[in-house]
């Protein structure tokens, strides 16, 4: 099934859904926002959204949030929301990308700068004919940017033996990366010797001296204890991963603009809350890596930007992006 099919048959059942609705019906009444989301109730999206959207739309809706994909499976929350099984969840670009090619932009190494960056370039007009397609063609409404956290390289060797500024400083590590075509096209951009393994062989790897290094963001450093078989992180901050607060656009048409206005502040607080909380976290993170005896330092951003984007332009990878989107995200940053 092609993706304009799936999306069609989505659209069918959306509108099939919106014919059973009495205007104004959700308006009038509390309204259950059912959340259906993988992760768990301590994560840091869950923990905002419980904490700060909940309690802002308490006086129209109730927040009911699902976690461990519990309610509905990983992978098919944006056909739920679509075909009124619903209300909301959260999506990443990946996952809106097999639906709308353009979209793997913003999963797409050095296009976000920081978490900042992520939130200037979410509320730019630039993001209006990205977010209009998702509303017409699926029937998902994206209210806000959530950030996830940077992945940085970390290497085996100490910043005597080798100390990366440039792209050309990783010629010839071999650096574990996952081991889809996006991931290891990523690798060589950073001018590494990208090697495909799976997660669960990192530490032995990394501990033999199989791989120089892999790349990660500093909590999955930590929690997997390569810190313990590794001596340095560059932080190049590649990928700035993020997520979408989605919600449907069937009942979001059901509130008033009073409502509207509401669910949108809540979301966009609840992903500042978010946002903060794991900043915080990165920054806790550095300072324990330094007490177990790792170094820790920042490259030269702009010239690993520069090449990365270089190796994308013009490839396969590429191909969907709008014309001229690209230049208008840089010119948000720094």
């Amino acid at each position: 099934m092609t993706n304009l099919t799936r999306r069609l048959m989505l659209a069918g059942s959306m509108s099939i859904c919106l014919a059973g609705m009495t205007a104004g019906s959700l308006a009038a009444d509390t309204v259950t926002l059912r959340m259906s989301t993988p992760a768990s109730e301590t994560d840091q999206r869950s923990v905002a959204l419980a904490e700060v959207f909940a309690p802002e739309v308490a006086d129209f809706a109730t927040y009911e949030p699902h976690y461990n994909a519990s309610l509905i499976a990983q992978g098919s929350e944006l056909e739920s929301i679509a075909s009124g099984d619903l209300e909301m969840s959260i999506t990443s670009a990946q996952e809106l990308a097999t639906f709308f090619p353009e979209f793997s932009i913003f999963a797409t190494g050095y296009v976000h700068q920081d978490a900042a960056h992520q939130v200037a370039v979410f509320n730019d007009e630039l993001m209006d004919p990205f977010k209009k397609k998702v509303e017409d063609e699926l029937g998902v409404k994206l209210l806000a940017v959530m950030y996830l956290g940077r992945r940085h390289v970390n290497l085996r060797q100490s910043k005597d033996e080798l100390t990366v500024m440039t792209p050309e400083d990783l010629n010839g590590v071999n650096l574990r990366m996952p081991g889809t075509d996006a991931w290891q096209f990523l690798g060589k951009a950073l001018g590494a010797n990208p090697t495909p393994m799976a997660f669960t062989e990192v530490y032995t790897a990394l501990s033999t001296g199989s791989v120089d290094g892999q790349d990660n963001p500093l909590p999955t450093v930590v929690d997997a204890k390569f810190y313990e078989v590794t001596n340095q992180v560059a932080l190049t901050s590649h990928l700035v991963d993020l997520n979408y607060i989605a919600f449907s656009k069937a009942v979001w048409d059901e509130l008033t603009p009073a409502q509207q206005a509401t669910v949108k502040k809540a979301a966009e607080d609840a992903a500042e809350s978010g946002r903060q909380a794991q900043l915080k976290k990165e920054e806790d993170l550095v300072s324990f890596l330094r007490e177990q005896g790792l170094e820790i330092y920042e490259p030269d951003l702009k010239a690993f930007r520069t090449h990365v984007q270089e190796q994308y332009v013009g490839s396969e990878f590429a191909a969907s992006w709008p014309e001229g989107v690209l230049e208008k995200i840089n010119a948000l940053g720094n």
